[in-house]
């Protein structure tokens, strides 16, 4: 007989579904789990989508900042440019108005053939250095015109031969007074170019002159040419102290200067080159340098484009000098001469009236129209800067009260710049002279004028 506890239990009728309860709880644990999960993500999210937004906006800001910055620089490096070039050019014409007196004295000493053949040394030796100055003031004011981007060119047909023989006759003072010498290796045939003959000139010129100035007493300049298929190549060489290697693709930068030793005095502006190349340039060309280092001399290589063979001019025969212009020589002539320098003004004077001239001085525009007007004058000499009534207007009022039979209108001006000399034509100038004036120029040009009662003889009717 079985007891009951012997008996099966039947099971408890909550069992299953305490653990269908806990089977849904965990499920829905699990369930939060995973949706805390997302939401820590998504607001990792977020925070990280604002940090980038906010670096965004930052980066944003930092742009319209550098903008403003970079247009803020190059406003102020167009300024310093303008500055620069406006500087240049008036340093240029405050130079000319000394070099004027200097130039003329000295051009009077040599005409005055006293004190024998000393004096005549030390006036050449002045005319060289007054010549040296003249050339770097010239450099000056083109690097104010090239930095402004105002410098033009003209392209005439021209010859090889031309240009290094204008170059040659430029720099020979200076090569002479160092007892050095050329030589030329140049094509037989003539090499047709098209450029301007005067900025063409000047670079060659300057290569010359860099050359005779880096090299000891005594040397050779040698300048060879090689014609090439469409270009001509130019080598000026020297056995001068050479260019470092790490300042030969500087050579030619704005007032950059090759490296000079304590015993070396010669210097310069760091001009010449940069113009060189400036203009070789404008011409299609390229310039370049090359030196095995110092004491290994230089050698510089212009490369400039050929013109066509029916470009080329025809050979230039020189004539001589027209009996009429030889017999007008001597004739006196009556200036109105205007300089407010008063040492230009009386070495100029002395010239004239020593070419037999009678020549009235006036140092400002107001006398020299009360002069013109009570006088008739043949010639007028007149500066572009004067004080009170400049140039420009002196000429315009002694053409409009037009008294007597109008003279010849000669300008003097320390500008060189195209602008100014068409504006001098404008007004009523018949000449413009850039200071220091070449003498041998003006006196040869007012021998060549006649006075205004002849010429008013010849147009009359």
């Amino acid at each position: 007989m079985h007891s009951d506890t012997d008996l099966p239990q039947a099971p408890s009728p909550e069992q299953p579904v305490n653990d269908l309860h806990r089977h849904d709880i965990d499920e829905l644990r699990a369930v939060i789990v995973e949706l805390l999960q997302q939401v820590e993500f998504l607001q990792r999210n977020q925070t990280r989508q604002e940090s980038q937004l906010s670096q965004s906006r930052e980066a944003k800001q930092n742009l319209v900042l550098a903008a403003f910055g970079a247009q803020d620089l190059q406003s102020s490096t167009e300024a310093a440019i303008v500055r620069q070039t406006e500087f240049l050019s008036m340093l240029a014409h405050e130079l000319r108005d000394p070099l004027q007196p200097i130039a003329l004295a000295n051009e009077l000493l040599g005409k005055l053939a006293v004190g024998g053949p000393e004096v005549l040394r030390y006036q050449r030796i002045i005319g060289r250095q007054v010549a040296h100055l003249a050339r770097l003031v010239d450099d000056l004011f083109d690097a104010s015109r090239v930095s402004g981007g105002a410098i033009s060119i003209q392209k005439p047909p021209l010859t090889l031969a031309a240009i290094i023989e204008a170059g040659i006759k430029t720099s020979r003072p200076f090569v002479d007074a160092r007892c050095q010498r050329f030589e030329l290796d140049l094509p037989a045939q003539p090499v047709p170019l098209s450029g301007d003959p005067v900025r063409l000139a000047q670079v060659f010129s300057n290569l010359f002159i860099n050359a005779s100035k880096f090299s000891p007493e005594n040397e050779s300049i040698a300048i060879s040419a090689v014609v090439l298929t469409g270009a001509v190549c130019v080598a000026v060489r020297d056995h001068g102290i050479g260019v470092e290697a790490d300042q030969q693709p500087l050579i030619f930068d704005l007032f950059t200067q090759g490296r000079r030793s304590a015993d070396r005095a010669q210097g310069g502006l760091g001009i010449g080159l940069s113009l060189a190349r400036s203009i070789v340039e404008m011409h299609g060309g390229t310039i370049s340098v090359a030196s095995a280092g110092i004491g290994l001399g230089s050698e510089f290589t212009v490369r400039l484009p050929l013109a066509s063979t029916a470009a080329a001019p025809p050979p230039t025969v020189a004539t001589a000098s027209p009996p009429t212009a030889i017999a007008r020589r001597g004739r006196r002539l009556r200036i109105l001469l205007v300089e407010d320098n008063m040492d230009a003004n009386e070495t100029l004077c002395q010239l004239l009236e020593r070419a037999h001239h009678v020549v009235t001085q006036r140092f400002d525009g107001v006398t020299a129209l009360a002069s013109a007007a009570v006088q008739p004058y043949d010639v007028v000499i007149c500066d572009i800067g004067l004080p009170g009534m400049d140039g420009y207007t002196l000429v315009e009022k002694i053409r409009s009260a037009a008294q007597w039979d109008m003279p010849r209108f000669i300008a003097t001006s320390g500008y060189s710049e195209a602008y100014d000399q068409q504006r001098a034509t404008r007004i009523g100038f018949d000449h413009y002279f850039v200071k220091p004036l070449a003498i041998d120029e003006l006196l040869a040009l007012i021998d060549r004028l006649e006075p205004a009662a002849a010429r008013h003889t010849h147009h009359r009717p």
